[in-house]
């Protein structure tokens, strides 16, 4: 985080250029954080079973949570959060139409679930691939439908469109293209090397690479917002704090729910974790033009931005930590 800061103070010029790196203009998809993503990603793609992916229907309780807190929790919360924190508790430093500015980015921000680093952190507690693989492509389906309406309804906006463009180059990037990769790397594998060599010689060999791109896609997040972080720190420091209640609560209620209900480890600590992050290329894309590229809920969605990494890497070693008492 601090070098990622001091390079985008350092060298504006090149984090600029960098920051500008599009799949496509008005994608909002960053091209050297989507390589890094898919260094992340891939190998957890390495592990998806496409045989297994039947057998979710028979257990769909883990499913189930993860999407009663993704759309009927987390986006009625943070609105209330919002207008706790944001027009009540802070109003003594933000004015009340900036305070209504900030509330709607967080709205936006919490009605749009993750898809990318979900895989990340899947990988991190272990979780079950082909599980997170259906998480995400359900949420993504429900997203198509229910963001605008939740936006409008909680924002009191009307038109709200969904960024088509964000949405099918997001999805493209960071699941059918590292999907793709994953399978065709494990079928050929597969046949030619056998089960045995592939998890035991081949996977492992993705650790290091993976938590070195992690760090590398933090450095460049907190390079990218370095102006924001220096110039605005005070106003970022109150919108994080409805932001990680946010994250803790959703986190904690979705890892409680999934245990009173026995749903196996694997598959509640990736749910918990989706339920608690964003997809904020979306947010952001939403924010800026709904409300404009220096609007307060602009700020609120790249605030989301910035505590995601840290705060959702403190949830999978909470996860990982609780591992034996949640199978206890």
């Amino acid at each position: 985080m601090v070098v990622g800061v001091a390079f985008g103070k350092l060298l504006p010029a090149l984090t600029s250029t960098l920051s500008k790196l599009e799949f496509g203009r008005g994608s909002q998809v960053n091209v050297p954080i989507g390589i890094l993503l898919w260094l992340m990603i891939y190998p957890m793609m390495l592990k998806v079973d496409f045989n297994s992916i039947g057998g979710i229907a028979k257990r769909p309780k883990g499913l189930m949570v993860t999407l009663f807190v993704n759309w009927l929790v987390k986006p009625f919360s943070m609105a209330f959060l919002g207008w706790i924190f944001m027009q009540h508790l802070f109003s003594q430093w933000i004015d009340a139409e900036a305070a209504k500015n900030y509330t709607a980015g967080l709205i936006i921000l919490a009605a749009a679930p993750c898809t990318a680093m979900v895989f990340v952190w899947s990988y991190l507690t272990d979780g079950d691939p082909v599980y997170t693989l259906v998480q995400v492509a359900v949420n993504d389906l429900i997203m198509l439908v229910l963001f605008a309406p939740i936006v409008m309804f909680l924002c009191g906006v009307a038109n709200v469109v969904v960024p088509p463009k964000v949405l099918i180059t997001s999805v493209v990037v960071f699941i059918v293209v590292p999907l793709t990769a994953g399978w065709l790397t494990r079928t050929l594998l597969l046949r030619s090397r056998g089960k045995a060599w592939f998890e035991k010689n081949f996977l492992p060999k993705f650790q290091s690479m993976m938590m070195w791109a992690l760090l590398l896609t933090l450095a460049l997040i907190f390079a990218f917002q370095a102006d924001n972080l220096t110039s605005k720190w005070f106003t970022v420091i109150l919108l994080a704090v409805p932001i990680l209640i946010q994250v803790y609560f959703n986190s904690s209620l979705t890892y409680l729910m999934m245990r009173k209900l026995k749903v196996p480890h694997n598959v509640a600590a990736p749910g918990a974790l989706i339920g608690a992050s964003n997809f904020f290329e979306l947010a952001v894309a939403v924010a800026i033009t709904l409300f404009g590229p220096s609007s307060g809920a602009a700020l609120a969605c790249v605030v989301g931005v910035l505590v995601e990494v840290p705060v959702m890497l403190s949830v999978c070693k909470v996860c990982n930590q609780s591992r034996e008492w949640y199978s206890r």
